[in-house]
């Protein structure tokens, strides 16, 4: 039976019907749609609407739908059924009889999709930030192992100054802990409960709204019934969380392919997470970076889709709605495969520290340092700037470093050097100079790693609380 059919005397056509199904791809929210099919079957026996009796036999008959289902795939094989709404009410019928039916008084798939996506995107945005806190981890640790190992920091891809390495690893770290606090600001702002909507001026049932979302774990309920069923504000602000996040992935991602190319050296691939090539021997591939770096094009495509779909419709419910689900499990599919992965090559790659720290001490990027000098030897910035620069011009020239010019050299460019210069132009003192908060000077990237523990452990607290919510 059609949840809708009475109205019609006309079958519908077949293509169409088959054409108009979204059985196929939300299925995935059974579990959701369990769960609020439960909380909507106590509030109404709450509101007189079921006996104890009916209410048992509900529940232990969507007990038995999810036993199935989690039992055997072949459960959710159904030709039949137009949505996981309409499969888990047939599934119902089929199990305790007529009784089934009443489980939809006073409410609407509208209110219903709008709550199962909901329970889906806070159960991903969980499951994502618990991959993010791993990731993090990794790249904390691996910045903790790297030591005083330097290598060149670069700006326009150019050669800047010597940074530690674990500097450069917690660049990435901030990153993604600003993505998983998206996420969190994100879960914040999902988490009311449309249950009691209706298909969009409200339930026509004394429904208790307060207490169907306490039974779901959300903070209260939607404000308002129009805006309840028609909002998928959600679904986009998470996929643009996604996009971002898959930015920040493919940032990183680039800079590794780059690194482990011939020319720089500074990364050693992992076989584990590497390819060949089938007409060159010689060859091992960045595959998972790669891979990393264009699956980003898919999620930034799901959001532009979602932008798209939602950009024209009238309130409230319009079935274009159906159209932002499959961008939404595309865009959450393809992150949540691709962090473990990137946690795990984290941890099996290798890094050249005597190529990177040979690196981080040529093409003048001790000049800084050098112009700072004159600096604390009164000489005003901007001519210090100038002066360090001819001699760079010299070095450049000489095809040496500003350390091999000799003092009679530098004092043409400006008196005050002398020989204290050479000491500052050392590696361990160009790293020190930069003693800020946040700066690259061993001490303070000792603190940057001490303070991103202490995020990475409130993050995974915050994961295990809501996991046992």
């Amino acid at each position: 039976m059609k949840m809708w059919s009475g109205r019609f005397r006309q079958p519908l056509d077949p293509q169409f019907e088959r054409w108009q199904r979204s059985f196929d791809f939300d299925r995935r929210l059974l579990s959701y749609e369990l769960a609020a099919s439960g909380a909507h079957a106590r509030a109404l026996k709450n509101a007189g609407v079921l006996s104890a009796d009916e209410l048992i036999s509900i529940l232990e008959g969507l007990q038995q739908i999810g036993e199935t289902a989690a039992a055997s795939k072949g459960l959710v094989e159904d030709d039949e059924a137009e949505d996981v709404h309409h499969f888990v009410e047939k599934q119902l019928v089929a199990r305790i009889g007529d009784v089934g039916y009443k489980l939809h008084s006073g409410r609407s798939r509208n209110e219903q999709i709008a709550t199962d996506l909901r329970l889906y995107v806070r159960a991903a945005i969980d499951e994502l930030r618990k991959e993010l806190a791993e990731v993090c981890g990794g790249f904390t640790d691996r910045a903790e192992q790297a030591g005083n190992a330097a290598m060149p920091a670069y700006t326009h891809l150019q050669h800047a100054e010597p940074v530690l390495v674990a500097h450069w690893l917690l660049a990435y770290v901030e990153m993604f802990l600003r993505d998983a606090d998206r996420l969190a600001d994100c879960r914040q702002r999902l988490n009311v409960c449309p249950l009691g909507s209706g298909a969009v001026a409200g339930a026509t049932l004394p429904l208790d709204r307060a207490f169907l979302a306490e039974e779901l774990d959300f903070a209260g309920p939607t404000a308002n019934s129009i805006d309840a069923t028609s909002d998928r504000d959600f679904v986009l602000e998470f996929v643009n969380a996604l996009s971002l996040l898959g930015l920040h992935l493919s940032r990183w991602a680039e800079g590794m392919i780059i690194f482990s190319s011939q020319e720089f050296g500074f990364v050693k691939l992992p076989e584990a997470y590497s390819t060949g090539s089938s007409a060159m021997p010689q060859k091992k591939n960045p595959d998972l970076l790669e891979l990393v770096r264009g699956k980003n094009g898919r999620v930034i495509g799901s959001a532009m889709t979602l932008m798209v779909a939602l950009k024209g419709l009238p309130l409230a419910y319009n079935k274009d709605l159906q159209e932002t689900q499959e961008p939404l499990f595309d865009a959450a599919d393809s992150v949540l495969g691709i962090l473990p992965l990137v946690a795990g090559w984290m941890k099996a790659v290798e890094f050249d520290h005597q190529r990177m720290n040979e690196a981080a001490q040529s093409g003048s990027m001790n000049a800084w340092a050098a112009a700072t000098y004159l600096v604390k030897r009164g000489v005003p910035s901007r001519l210090a700037h100038e002066q360090t620069g001819k001699a760079v011009r010299l070095c450049v020239e000489k095809q040496c470093e500003l350390q091999d010019l000799t003092l009679e050299e530098l004092r043409t460019v400006n008196p005050a050097f002398d020989e204290s210069f050479y000491d500052c132009l050392k590696l361990a003192s160009v790293l020190a100079i930069h003693d800020v908060v946040g700066g690259t000077a061993p001490a303070r990237v000792r603190q940057g790693i001490g303070a991103a523990r202490k995020k990475i452990e409130a993050l995974r607290e915050e994961v295990n609380f809501h996991a046992h919510a």
